[in-house]
């Protein structure tokens, strides 16, 4: 059983923003359209709305990097692809005002900037309700022409972080060539190589830290987590399968548990059950706060801790939400920590 010593949790957490971070990934925005109700339209029987204004957020590895922005003052850049269109600059755009370096992003003619679209309508005596969502993006592989491009971005410039976080989202950017140099490249300079991947997680072999929620874990695993001692073996089987030195499971109101590759294993239960509003990126904060910890010289089960803190404040907002050192400062001080501790 590890017992915190919160003085060393707050330490860790002032030092969030000294680690420096490359985020590898499916970059995206979604496009919140609002509108009131207006009327009936004379062309076919839907609904017209007044548009009132259009919110941009940040979402996929768009929202991983972000996470990592605000908790580290900027010290994040971004490798990823956007498309010749409308949404292309609307992209690099929302990227830059969150203090994220796009230097190294790439224009792929041949696809679609990733855009999920919601238009939402309302009137004076309704909530606003979501009305269609239209969704533009490319599942395919990306070329091999934009694969060596994204290869040597990773190269030139993977010397200057302490961390790369490889954020797939299954829309093509993660090639089995891209994960495989971007694995070695990282060990080669000796950075974090982290992991938040929703499928197929043994195509990630020697990664530092992977991040995978309950579900994701059983796709790759081929069998449901039912109690404890399948958690166990669960654990153990995925650290197997991928080669890394750190498996942490996501289990929502469950908590988290960490599995080392030296027989370590912690969990810590979820410090907010009752205050959720919306559980949308809580998985990037996690992984985004989890690797600046580490960065920040943080141990596995400390690094636990600042991981599940930073989602029990993120779970608090509607969509894809953000963290400050400042607010993970303060909700550390209202935790009870007498009868706190992980254990296995």
């Amino acid at each position: 059983m590890y017992i915190y010593d919160k003085n060393k949790l707050k330490s860790v957490i002032h030092n969030l923003n000294k680690g420096r971070v490359l985020v590898i990934g499916d970059f995206a925005i979604d496009e919140m359209i609002y509108g009131q109700t207006h009327r009936i339209s004379r062309e076919a029987p839907v609904l017209i709305l007044k548009h009132t204004h259009t919110n941009i957020i940040l979402g996929g590895a768009s929202n991983a990097a972000h996470n990592i922005s605000t908790l580290n003052s900027g010290k994040v850049a971004a490798i990823g692809l956007y498309g010749d269109d409308y949404h292309g600059p609307v992209l690099l755009n929302a990227l830059n005002e969150a203090s994220i370096d796009t230097s190294y992003m790439i224009k792929d003619p041949s696809r679609v900037t990733t855009t999920k679209t919601r238009i939402s309508g309302s009137s004076t005596q309704s909530v606003t309700q979501q009305v269609v969502r239209i969704d533009r993006e490319v599942n395919s592989f990306i070329s091999s022409e934009i694969e060596s491009k994204v290869i040597d971005n990773i190269r030139k410039i993977a010397s200057n972080f302490d961390a790369i976080l490889l954020s797939d989202y299954n829309i093509g950017m993660m090639t089995p060539a891209v994960i495989e140099e971007s694995i070695k490249i990282g060990k080669e300079n000796g950075l974090i190589v982290a992991v938040d991947a929703q499928e197929k997680l043994g195509r990630f072999k020697g990664a530092t830290v992977m991040t995978p929620n309950q579900p994701d874990s059983e796709k790759t695993l081929g069998y449901m987590i039912t109690d404890h001692d399948v958690l166990m073996k669960a654990g153990k089987d995925l650290l197997n399968k991928t080669s890394s030195d750190m498996m942490l499971i996501t289990r929502g109101s469950e908590g988290m548990i960490l599995f080392e590759n030296d027989g370590t294993i912690s969990s810590v239960p979820a410090f907010n059950k009752t205050d959720v509003f919306d559980v949308t990126g809580a998985g990037d904060t996690v992984v985004g706060s989890f690797t600046l910890a580490l960065c920040a010289g943080a141990k596995g089960a400390e690094a636990v801790f600042i991981g599940n803190l930073a989602a029990s404040i993120v779970v608090k907002h509607f969509g894809c939400a953000t963290t400050t050192i400042n607010e993970l400062d303060e909700n550390l001080e209202k935790l009870d920590m007498r009868n706190l501790s992980l254990k296995a």
